[in-house]
């Protein structure tokens, strides 16, 4: 995807302002203090504090904030919500954010949201991950011919030490194939 496709897909995500009034509403009583971004065991990885975010949804800055990888970054420990002074739900705005942005397929989100497709199409056929199919398919939904290559080193190391084995490709047995059925029935209805 080129820079061009990323800013087409931003501006996408603009025209659902709407669509960040929940988030806004769950921040508005921020006061900046900081305490959040004091308590997150990510935010030197941020590229925007997250008490600049939660003022860029007061605002309705979609640009501002589906351009930031800050919300991507939450891992959902909770410490900011725990320890807001205003008691605001810090981690479920981040969790909107995270949602919204993955409806609208957000550059941001791409990545990630490949990982865990892929992950959990492994799992569902063999009722594990196997880690050699997993990380084919995640390759191959990339699109990118150079990215296996940026992680060989440690696929070396790892079968050099027994934790990755090659093993040939099979059809699975689709042994949570029903699991994944009535997930799929219930993000539907829910």
């Amino acid at each position: 995807m080129s820079s061009h496709d990323d800013a087409s897909v931003v501006v996408d995500i603009l025209s659902g302002d709407e669509e960040l009034e929940p988030v806004s509403r769950l921040v508005r009583a921020c006061i900046q203090c900081g305490t959040c971004t004091g308590s997150c065991p990510n935010a030197f990885a941020m590229d925007r504090q997250p008490r600049e975010l939660w003022r860029l949804a007061v605002m309705g800055q979609s640009r501002e904030i589906f351009s930031s990888r800050t919300f991507v970054l939450c891992s959902s420990c909770y410490m900011c919500t725990l320890r807001c002074p205003r008691g605001l739900e810090l981690t479920e705005a981040m969790a909107r954010l995270k949602q919204i942005a993955a409806r609208k397929q957000a550059p941001v989100t791409r990545t990630g949201n490949t990982f865990y497709r892929q992950f959990l199409e492994s799992v569902r056929r063999h009722g594990r991950v196997r880690e050699m199919e997993f990380m084919t398919l995640y390759f191959a939904a990339m699109k990118n011919p150079l990215l296996p290559f940026r992680f060989a080193s440690v696929g070396v190391r790892l079968m050099g030490k027994g934790k990755l084995h090659l093993q040939l490709p099979q059809k699975g047995r689709g042994a949570l194939d029903s699991i994944f059925k009535k997930v799929a029935e219930l993000e539907v209805t829910g």
